[in-house]
């Protein structure tokens, strides 16, 4: 028998007796389960994504509460990325058709006491062999309910960006959620999406009215000195790596939110301007500035037989480059062949679940921009031979829960254009489709 196979063969019967250990009550997070009382159909339609209860309890704080527990919970992803080259000689993907743990996290999940609750992820990556504090979201919440009103408000200190936020349409917790940690991905992304995770500290105060009407509102600062812990982990000292803001940073959402029957629609706007220092090690030079504005929307439909939901946002970012373009670079920093330029990126998703336990989703992405060849510049793989960022492409998942607290996914990444074409994109003769990507996962919670 070949190794190969000796290996899928081992690791099935391992994740069978993992399956029939598992307890059978439901769960999402497990320690919020555990401290509810609830099943994971209660606050999720599909790990992560929230039901209208969902978005409730992680606004009141996660304070609710029916029984004393310890808020601890772990989680574990275990993936293969299949993915074609080129030339293997040259080029490879790490990891590429082998069986990996992607990671392991630790949560700190629940109410802590009276009117405050946390979320605090810690994960180790299997690829980077690294470990950091992930998404963090710590709350103080109230909600007052008397008569006719209803109205919940409190305050959140988080180190990402839009990981506060309860729609999944926004970009922290926003399909996919779950991709490969290996592949080629385009050169070209909004710093609101992702660009300022794990790197910051934010305080926002928020406000939902009538669950109807939701303001946030809080500023974004580099997570130093005394907010260090938000980015543990980090490399902070490799020229050009991680974020480094220069003072507070702004960062607005409103929403309008409807519920209806088994029928819920948000629709909302979310967006941040900061001000980035070009090398993260060179504090006090001058800044380029990054104003990030987005519209978003989510509908979902949801009884216990079907659900679907869909999301849709849109995020423009202007960049200007005041800093970085009359200097031709400070430091590690980026070396723009324009004064200002912007991307534009669009994403769309729909889905549908059987059962809350066999899904479907077609998703759709898109980023685009002007030419920057300073930015954007020719390489081999991940370059972009005409100066442009454009790539957009299509996934489709399959997503199977045997068991409540297990997911297994089947994900294939599409891509239509990549890095500014959809032919010859690196002037080495790489395709688009090159980096077309199918991503096996299964997604153990504890």
């Amino acid at each position: 028998m070949k190794a190969r196979a000796r290996y899928w063969i081992a690791f099935g019967a391992a994740f069978a007796l993992l399956i029939a250990a598992l307890p059978q009550s439901g769960m999402a997070v497990p320690a919020f389960a555990r401290q509810t009382g609830m099943a994971c159909v209660a606050c999720h339609v599909n790990f992560p994504e929230l039901t209208p209860f969902g978005r409730f309890f992680k606004l009141t704080g996660y304070t609710l509460s029916n029984n004393r527990t310890i808020p601890l919970s772990a989680m574990v992803q275990v993936s293969r990325t299949s993915s074609r080259t080129v030339d293997q000689a040259n080029f490879d993907f790490v990891r590429n058709d082998d069986l990996a743990l992607q990671q392991a996290s630790v949560f700190l999940a629940g109410r802590i006491f009276d009117h405050v609750g946390t979320f605090t992820q810690w994960t180790y990556d299997g690829i980077a062999h690294r470990a950091a504090l992930d998404n963090t979201d710590i709350r103080a919440a109230w909600h007052l309910a008397e008569n006719d009103i209803d109205f919940i408000y409190g305050v959140t200190v988080n180190n990402n960006p839009t990981v506060s936020d309860v729609w999944n349409s926004t970009p922290a917790f926003g399909f996919p959620f779950a991709s490969s940690s290996v592949s080629v991905t385009p050169a070209a992304s909004t710093l609101i999406d992702g660009g300022l995770a794990q790197q910051v500290a934010g305080l926002a105060a928020y406000a939902f009215w009538q669950r109807s009407v939701y303001a946030e509102f809080g500023f974004y600062r580099t997570a130093d000195g005394a907010l260090s812990v938000f980015r543990t982990g980090q490399d902070i000292n490799t020229p050009g790596g991680v974020a480094r803001l220069s003072g507070a940073s702004p960062y607005w959402r409103l929403a309008y939110n409807h519920e209806w029957g088994a029928n819920s629609l948000m629709l909302g706007t979310f967006g941040m301007i900061a001000d980035r220092y070009p090398d993260n090690t060179l504090p006090g030079t001058p800044t380029d500035r990054f104003s990030d504005y987005a519209l978003d929307a989510q509908y979902q439909y949801l009884t216990l037989p079907h659900a679907f939901t869909a999301q849709a946002a849109w995020i423009y970012e202007k960049q200007n480059w005041r800093a970085s373009f009359p200097s031709g670079g400070i430091g590690a920093g980026p070396t723009p062949a324009n004064p200002t330029d912007h991307l534009t990126t669009f994403k769309a998703r729909a889905s549908y679940m059987y059962q809350r336990k066999y899904g479907g989703t077609l998703a759709y992405f898109s980023t685009t921009g002007n030419a920057d060849p300073g930015l954007y510049a020719p390489a081999p793989v991940t370059g972009s031979a005409n100066g442009y960022p454009d790539s957009r492409g299509l996934i489709f998942e399959l997503d199977y829960l045997p068991h409540p607290q297990v997911k297994l996914a089947l994900q294939y990444t599409w891509f239509l254009k990549f890095n500014g074409a959809h032919a010859n994109y690196d002037g080495n003769g790489r395709n688009a489709q090159d980096n077309n990507t199918l991503y096996l996962l299964a997604w153990f919670a504890f």
